[in-house]
């Protein structure tokens, strides 16, 4: 997938716990947990822009895009 979560690294940088940025933001942490493994398909704005208040961070902090081509991508000429 082309979109990296460093949702752990920006964790870590702060010494915060998963389960303590879940309840500061109001949400589960089975489904934060799912975000922070990259198996999200999906995030409401209203929701990370919580986790970035409490974390004090951008979005680009958080998500960050691999631009690399993948070998099924439809821009490969072979």
């Amino acid at each position: 997938m082309p979109i990296i979560v460093n949702l752990d690294v920006v964790l870590a940088q702060r010494k915060m716990r998963l389960n303590t940025l879940a309840e500061l933001v109001d949400i589960t942490p089975q489904n934060l947990s799912v975000l922070k493994s990259g198996r999200a398909k999906a995030i409401r704005f209203d929701t990370l822009e919580k986790i970035c208040h409490v974390l004090q961070c951008q979005p680009g902090d958080i998500l960050a895009f691999d631009g690399e081509v993948s070998a099924n991508s439809p821009d490969d000429a072979s």
